[in-house]
């Protein structure tokens, strides 16, 4: 006899499933003849292919890229609205296509035929406005958060020929001019723009310094938390470009250790640590002094923009406006993020002029600062001040014209305005759970739907809005993308997932069921389960509940979505998941409640989570876990460290453990300063340690940028102080996503092996 040792119960389960078929085969192949097939060979079929069907899926189907949906190319829309182009998956050609015609497609762009070309594939491409040139780029290499440098090229499209932008590469957000006739980019923290008639290349800024003074490339709090990569903004024309200067000198330096390591490894630390720094400021710390430049490059003449700034406050978007004269548009935030501005700029004189100001009794949202669209007399921004984030129309005198979207949703994404046809576009939510696509009116005010029936949709329009890529999911059905026309009429699919589907909408794998109850405060909050597929309602199983719990965030939607929860379920748990207080689709009230007080009524929701599904006849109230990766990750911490938790067991992965420790422009933005708001900085996972309830595990990466090591190290010493016991796993040179190198799948079989220990009998 042949003994096997298996070093967990996972292997164990995959070798049982094996052996299983292979009784299969023996039954069928030697009893069939002797037993009566219906009697006695049918039911060991049935019990044997319950074991077989599991083995179809495994851990990594769930949390590599196995379960991944397909989508479609990015594109860009062409001018004309007849076409759009896009970029092969090698990098090395641009098709323009048809939107009409399926078989109408050409090769715009194609590596291959560039003379003298040594580039083999590129790694992205943006087209100029007038579709004359393309800047290409390649040899890409990250920064931090979404800033990288790369090497830029000018594709000439009437002469095939391709130019390097600058001698030695190395550019930084490389902008073509909206006429196509010059190239701004930084290099070293300063401006320089290349002119693509003379070739010349000229010097805008000559002040730039690492760590002390960025110009036009947003530092590290403003990519992250204003998702701004590039403050470059042209005019129409082409002469003045405007940028953003990011004076910080006095943020305080943040340091990472950098290991050798075996996922991509750097040899230079093989024997001591690297080291990598850059400016973090942390809530109530000094942030970078902004302010704005505008350049003429006929004059060559560069001007600081006169605006009513001081030094805590926040310029997260400029732009120029459409209007027949060249005019810039400056948004401008307050420190505490409760007031916003928007001032009409003279780029030839650089005096300002205020047209837009909102105060909010909360924070203000950062698409919404980031989010204003320009047009022809007049702009179009969104606002909650009716309880509802809705669009507002204004002109630049600042008068209100109307307000363009009414009810009881929130505008979720805008995507534009028909000149034409006079008629704004957005997504919208439709109940809590659902996203639909709507338009609007301007001459009405009529407000219709583009879309039937219940799920999450949403859509890419063409330049002049006659025809749009919708993209559909629900609970039950993976992504599919179908060409449409304006007027409603399909033209073509693009991707419907047929072959994915197919597997993973198969009956073995558990699906979501929603659900509403009601927390302490007496607000209703929705949630779903995913059950295991055999689920008996006699039966009692163990819980795991999942949630982000951050503000503004929704993890209860009417989408597709298959993870590790599935998976989790799968191997016998129910799953259960909870938007509490301060999540997203319910209104500025629902969201308010929350504000200055991170983590207290997130709590109280998760804490009436477990008890309501403590209650359920199928759950054993004793084997109740709870999960949170970021957000997450403090709140899996809030709740187990309360004096009525019923968690066995926890994980929390990169969690922020005191707000203290978090950068300042999403940690003000709901709590505003510590000085300003010491009760609400004083009550985080750091300050009740003491009260940690079951076992935890404790998960982070060492290289972890956004919410710093320090988060868990200082937890980990209270702990420690405290004679506490707990698990770890920390992950070297793993940022916050702990990605890469298939460190992904041991991360979560980690997780499932301590939930089977909590949480199994």
């Amino acid at each position: 006899m042949r003994f096997v040792c298996f070093a967990n119960i996972e292997r164990f389960s995959q070798y049982i499933r094996k052996m299983s078929k292979k009784i299969f085969n023996f039954v069928a192949e030697k009893l069939t003849p002797i037993f009566d097939m219906k009697k006695y060979i049918l039911p060991v079929i049935a019990a044997v292919l319950c074991c077989s069907v599991a083995s179809a899926f495994e851990l990594d189907d769930f949390v590599l890229g196995g379960v991944r949906v397909k989508g479609i190319p990015s594109s860009q829309p062409a001018l004309d609205g007849r076409y759009y182009y896009q970029f092969n998956s090698e990098g090395t050609m641009i098709k323009k296509l048809s939107y009409k015609k399926e078989k109408d497609v050409t090769t715009f762009f194609d590596n291959a035929k560039i003379p003298d070309n040594q580039i083999n594939a590129w790694d992205g491409y943006t087209m100029s406005s007038d579709e004359k040139s393309i800047l290409l780029w390649n040899n890409s290499n990250p920064i931090y958060r979404y800033s990288y440098t790369a090497d830029h090229y000018i594709y000439n499209i009437k002469d095939n020929k391709l130019e390097r932008l600058s001698n030695d590469g190395g550019e930084e957000i490389a902008t073509l001019s909206p006429d196509g006739s010059k190239v701004a980019y930084v290099k070293d923290n300063n401006v320089f723009f290349k002119n693509l008639a003379t070739g010349a290349t000229s010097t805008v800024t000559t002040d730039g310094k690492k760590n002390e003074i960025i110009n036009a490339v947003p530092d590290w709090v403003y990519q992250e938390e204003f998702g701004v990569l590039n403050t470059f903004t042209w005019s129409a024309d082409g002469r003045y470009l405007a940028f953003i200067r990011f004076d910080e000198s006095q943020v305080p330096m943040c340091s990472m250790e950098l290991y050798a390591g075996e996922c991509r490894p750097n040899p230079d630390y093989a024997i001591h640590p690297g080291r990598y720094d850059y400016k973090y400021p942390a809530a109530g710390e000094h942030n970078s002094v902004v302010s704005v430049y505008c350049y003429d490059t006929t004059l060559g003449k560069l001007t600081k923009i006169e605006l009513p700034l001081v030094e805590e406050d926040y310029v997260p978007d400029i732009q120029f406006g459409k209007q027949p004269y060249p005019t810039l548009m400056v948004v401008k935030l307050n420190r505490a993020q409760t007031r916003m501005n928007i001032y009409a700029v003279d780029p030839a004189t650089g005096n300002s002029e205020e047209v837009y100001d909102e105060q909010s009794d909360m924070w203000i949202d950062e698409d919404v600062a980031t989010g204003v669209k320009y047009y022809d007399g007049f702009f179009v921004v969104m606002s909650n001040r009716d309880g509802r984030k809705h669009l507002y129309k204004y002109n630049y005198l600042g008068k209100l014209l109307k307000q363009i979207s009414k009810g009881d949703y929130d505008v979720t994404t805008y995507y534009g305005y028909d000149q034409a046809h006079k008629l704004f576009y957005f997504q919208s939510n439709k109940g809590a759970l659902n996203r639909t696509i709507r338009c609007a009116n301007d001459a009405t005010g009529e407000i219709k739907e583009l879309v039937d029936g219940i799920g999450t949709y949403s859509a890419s329009f063409n330049s002049n809005f006659t025809y749009y890529i919708r993209r559909f999911s629900d609970a039950t059905t993976p992504d599919q993308f179908v060409l449409y026309s304006i007027d409603g009429k399909k033209v073509r699919d693009l991707q419907l997932n047929e072959e994915y589907a197919k597997k993973y909408t198969s009956p073995e794998i558990p699906r979501r069921e929603f659900f509403t109850m009601l927390n302490d405060n007496g607000d209703r909050m929705n949630g779903y389960i995913i059950k295991p597929v055999d689920f008996d309602p006699a039966k009692k199983y163990p819980c795991i509940m999942s949630q982000y719990s951050g503000p503004g965030s929704q993890q209860v939607l009417n989408k597709w979505k298959m993870e590790w929860e599935e998976y989790f379920a799968m191997q016998g748990y129910v799953i259960a998941c909870v938007d509490g207080r301060g999540t997203g689709g319910q209104g500025k009230e629902f969201l308010k409640a929350i504000y200055l007080n991170l983590g207290r009524h997130e709590t109280e929701d998760q804490l009436a989570a477990a008890r309501y599904m403590a209650e359920q006849p199928y759950i054993d109230a004793d084997r109740i876990g709870i999960w949170g990766w970021s957000f997450g990750g403090f709140e899996s911490l809030m709740a187990m460290s309360q004096d009525d938790s019923r968690y066995a067991c926890g994980v929390a992965i990169a969690p922020v453990t005191s707000w203290k420790f978090y950068d300042s422009i999403y940690t003000e933005r709901f709590m505003l300063t510590p000085q300003e708001n010491p009760d609400g900085y004083n009550y985080a996972p750091l300050d009740l340690t003491d009260k940690l309830k079951g076992k935890l595990l404790l998960m982070f990466g060492s290289a972890d940028d956004n919410v710093r090591i320090v988060n868990s190290m200082q937890y980990v010493a209270k702990l420690h102080s405290e004679n506490q016991q707990f698990d770890m796993m920390v992950y070297p040179n793993m940022n916050h996503s702990i990605n890469g190198c298939g460190v992904r799948l041991p991360l979560y079989q980690r997780v499932l092996n301590f939930f089977d220990q909590h949480l199994k009998k």
